[in-house]
């Protein structure tokens, strides 16, 4: 009885495998007939009912492959492209339409239902779904690349490099005092940042500057909000009158920077989210509450310029040198805590946030694992991001104009007392 049920449970089980592999080819055919369902019967290659045909083929072929002899499934494959490319031979003396997204479509789909009998019909339907997916924004996929420039691509290509290929390929091991330096961890926080860039980057590219400053804003500080302080600054001079909204502007910028620490911290240390999440979020709202308020009362223009903060998305060289940075932070890092304890870690943070605030918040969320304590590291963060906001505070007052830098001033003090308060009282 026990061996009847069991070959009952695999007959129904081989059973329902090919009807995923059928269901899969008529879900990529689906989206090939809608695309030519202007054509009468006969002139479309292939449909819905030969895709999953050709869905059903491949789980048979596989079945057969297993139970018959290996040869049976590369014979069946090499039929259909035969049928396949004789088919397109003939169509494109018609349309001279040299695209082969159609073969490798119908190839695929043949892949799938072998996938879904043979191996496991989850990775064959996700792997469906993408193609039917891909197959469908043809218009959105080509619209996009035409829009790409050569830079943007250039950087993409970059940021693969540094994350696929080299990443990998360093040691994940510690070294250096204290076992310190860990050239995979290193990098990983490298690529870590470099993305942070790379998306910021591109959110103001497809927002655009008729979103206005508001948007630009909240998105320009996911990429640098020092260069769009130095921007606005520069641009209050040339309009003073737009003031109002270029302080608004920094603030929101500015204000960003905390989630972006918060993001580190959840992604390389999380236990220090519940202590530093307080006040980073009470620095935040005391920026943004005014930012939105002077925004709310100068609606009348906001249309301005979209800042250029880079002329490359993502620089090579300053992924380079951003290791080379975090690096010595550590390093500098773990000296200063044997010679001169918590006092030297804070005198870090301060003088290394007036340049860059990130590798020190990389940084002291890393040592935090192993040579600091977790409020130390909390502290030296908000010390980092405080005297960051600073910096910027005298950008502004120095470059722009002294309506930008009263508006800007504020708000900044005040958050950088509302942090530290914050966690005096924890």
């Amino acid at each position: 009885m026990d061996d009847v049920a069991n070959q009952f449970l695999t007959n129904n089980q081989t059973t329902f495998h090919l009807a995923i592999a059928l269901l899969l080819g008529a879900l990529i055919g689906l989206q090939r007939g809608w695309k030519a369902r202007e054509r009468k019967s006969g002139e479309r290659i292939a449909g819905i009912r030969t895709y999953a045909l050709v869905g059903l083929l491949g789980g048979i072929a596989a079945l057969l492959a297993d139970a018959l002899t290996p040869w049976a499934f590369p014979m069946i494959l090499l039929c259909l492209l035969g049928a396949t490319l004789i088919a397109f031979h003939h169509r494109l003396q018609e349309t001279r339409n040299f695209s082969i997204t159609g073969i490798i479509g119908l190839l695929l789909t043949f892949c799938f239902g072998a996938i879904a009998v043979a191996v496991d019909p989850v990775p064959a339907a996700a792997a469906a779904v993408g193609t039917a997916i891909l197959l469908d924004n043809k218009a959105e996929i080509h619209s996009l690349i035409s829009k790409l420039q050569a830079n943007e691509l250039d950087a993409g290509l970059k940021l693969l490099l540094i994350t696929v290929v080299m990443l990998p390929l360093l040691p994940n091991t510690r070294m250096g005092p204290g076992g310190i330096l860990n050239p995979y961890e290193i990098w990983w926080m490298v690529v870590l940042i470099a993305s942070v860039s790379f998306v910021g980057y591109f959110a103001i590219r497809m927002a655009g500057a008729a979103k206005g400053i508001l948007f630009t804003s909240l998105f320009a500080g996911l990429s640098s909000s020092t260069a769009l302080t130095l921007h606005f600054a520069r641009q209050s001079r040339q309009t003073p009158e737009l003031s109002p909204q270029f302080a608004s502007g920094i603030l929101i910028a500015c204000g960003t920077m905390f989630p972006r620490i918060l993001v580190y911290c959840l992604l390389i240390n999380r236990e220090l989210l519940p202590t530093l999440v307080w006040p980073v979020v009470a620095m935040t709202v005391a920026l943004y509450v005014p930012a939105f308020a002077i925004w709310r009362s100068n609606q009348d223009s906001l249309a301005v310029e979209q800042p250029q903060l880079s002329m490359n998305p993502l620089d090579l060289k300053t992924a380079l040198a951003f290791g080379v940075l975090l690096t010595a932070i550590l390093f500098v890092g773990e000296m200063l805590k044997e010679w001169f304890g918590n006092t030297g870690i804070y005198v870090l943070s301060a003088t290394s946030a007036i340049a860059d605030v990130d590798a020190i918040t990389l940084s002291l969320t890393r040592l935090s694992h192993t040579s600091i304590s977790a409020p130390t590291a909390i502290l030296g963060i908000i010390i980092a991001a405080a005297v960051n906001n600073l910096v910027k505070t005298g950008l502004a007052t120095s470059i722009g104009t002294k309506a930008l830098g009263f508006r800007v001033a504020g708000p900044m003090v005040l958050s950088m007392i509302a942090g530290l308060a914050v966690i005096a009282l924890q």
